[in-house]
């Protein structure tokens, strides 16, 4: 009979490619780790791992039990949510990962609001960007994961497999949260920075600064549209450090209206970009995963959160 704890260590060393570094994830000794690989290749009669003295890699039988145990495992740990739930949401816990603006609005909010109604829920983040975050899902790295997709994305190099468009999220419970509208943003010297709107190709002649990869080709493909090719001279994922840029007079940028919320911005102007970019806010969960009370509660505090 194979056991799930088995599973997770078998998971752990094919992750890790060491017993000693499979020990250290798992907060146990490495003689454990050997004992228990040994116990799960006896149960099911076959190798799982080559062992040599330069590597450790997998058996075909130990690719397939890995490929399968993700979804045991996931499908286990609904199971164990589930029934803790049953005393009412006195205990239970959440993993959630976020994008960096989400997690400075939406998740505090949220939280704060879950841990008032149910306090015995623990709830961990992670910050994560998508298709990354959508890749943590479907692994089994999080119970929750917020994301988001562009109205206008249509190149196939958008619409990968991890989350890029709303047909791949076909095998994942969506639950819309918010439409986040871009806006732009100009250094206060900027000779458009006091008008109330500006057209994005007002803006073909600027130097950009382009945020996360995502929102990189967002920005090319919306300027693409308006005529030009913009010029990206700096990219980086952390908001204040393009607001600073800005700020600084070294271009101009394109930022979501939720990550303005959180960061008070200097020496820059935010200003109406016509035509409208927008992003769709939404929160992904497992079909069984859904279904766990905690998650559940989770997804509905995210939803009046950004209802605010």
């Amino acid at each position: 009979m194979i056991e799930a704890r088995h599973l997770r260590v078998l998971r752990a060393v094919a992750a890790t490619g060491s017993f000693s570094a499979a020990a250290r994830e798992l907060g146990c000794t490495q003689p454990a780790v050997s004992q228990q690989m040994k116990v799960l290749e006896a149960s099911v009669g076959t190798p799982l791992l080559i062992r040599t003295s330069r590597e450790m890699r997998l058996t075909q039988a130990g690719e397939v039990l890995v490929r399968h145990a993700t979804g045991i495992l996931s499908g286990l740990t609904a199971a164990e949510e589930e029934v803790a739930a049953i005393a009412g949401l006195r205990a239970g816990r959440v993993r959630l990962v976020s994008f960096p603006s989400g997690s400075s609005t939406l998740v505090p909010a949220a939280l704060a609001a879950l841990r008032a109604a149910h306090p015995g829920t623990r709830v961990s983040l992670v910050d994560a960007e998508p298709p990354r975050s959508v890749e943590m899902l479907r692994d089994g790295d999080c119970d929750v994961a917020l994301a988001f997709r562009y109205d206008s994305v249509h190149d196939d190099s958008a619409r990968d497999s991890t989350g890029g468009g709303a047909e791949e999220w076909g095998d994942l419970v969506v639950r819309p949260l918010l439409s986040d509208r871009l806006v732009g943003l100009l250094p206060e010297g900027h000779r458009l920075a006091g008008a109330d709107t500006v057209s994005i190709a007002d803006l073909a002649d600027e130097s950009w600064i382009a945020g996360c990869p995502r929102c990189r080709h967002q920005l090319v493909d919306a300027c693409e549209k308006a005529g030009f090719t913009p010029r990206i001279d700096f990219a980086t994922d952390d908001y204040p450090a393009v607001i600073g840029l800005v700020g600084a007079g070294l271009g101009v940028a394109f930022l979501p209206e939720l990550a303005m919320e959180s960061v008070l911005p200097k020496a820059a102007r935010t200003v109406t970009v016509e035509p409208a970019v927008r992003r769709e806010i939404v929160a992904l969960t497992l079909p069984d995963l859904a279904r766990v009370p905690a998650v559940a509660a989770t997804l509905d505090q995210l939803e009046r959160a950004a209802a605010r």
